[in-house]
């Protein structure tokens, strides 16, 4: 079972909005309610950890490389 968070409705997040650029990760069934908390605290956690610091950490962890001048506004 697949689950879209960002649309409003039914398990979406209300008043979420994408920005210019973002990055889309699947989760686990098990790790959902640990996303949606994250989602809820995004603004908070990003105060400590920027948005892009936090992506370049997501994207070494899961071995992904990436050419950064085609990732960032």
């Amino acid at each position: 079972m697949y689950r879209t968070f960002g649309w409003k409705g039914e398990g979406g997040v209300a008043d979420f909005e994408w920005q210019a650029g973002y990055s889309d990760f699947s989760v686990s069934q098990s790790n959902l309610e640990r996303v949606k908390r994250y989602i809820a605290n995004q603004e908070r956690h990003h105060l400590k950890l920027s948005f892009q610091d936090e992506v370049r950490g997501l994207l070494m962890k899961h071995q992904i490389e990436c050419d950064e001048r085609y990732v960032w506004d």
